[in-house]
């Protein structure tokens, strides 16, 4: 949860090393996690639609930031986005064995999936 209690808490006096910044990343990407879990909490504990549509969209915005974090991460740390590779090639040959192939998104899926305003303004 947040901690306002001293507001310069999270300013740093100094230009962090790389290493610093890839934990500071990491530390993101769990704040974003945990804010998705509170606004989804929050959506599926009213009955007001118009909080709820709001807690959803915003939920989804965080969702969003775990995704750009996520990619930072990859750049910061090449290292590290080999072993997130590593995860996904490891749950698709499990999916494989199962025969479940069809749960899989296709890259061209992805590819659709991912537009954004400036992909979809290029013809």
């Amino acid at each position: 949860m947040p901690s306002f209690a001293n507001p310069f808490q999270g300013n740093i006096n100094r230009k962090i090393s790389k290493e610093e910044l890839i934990q500071a990343v990491r530390l993101d990407i769990a704040g974003e996690l945990e804010a998705i879990f509170v606004y989804d909490a929050h959506a599926m504990a009213t009955d007001d639609p118009r909080a709820k549509k709001i807690l959803e969209d915003i939920r989804d915005e965080e969702k969003a930031h775990v995704g750009e974090l996520m990619e930072l991460l990859k750049i910061l740390d090449p290292r590290e986005a080999k072993f997130f590779e590593e995860g996904v090639q490891e749950v698709r040959e499990m999916m494989e064995e199962l025969g479940n192939e069809g749960f899989l998104i296709s890259e061209e899926k992805k590819s659709k999936a991912l537009k954004t305003v400036g992909s979809l303004l290029e013809k």
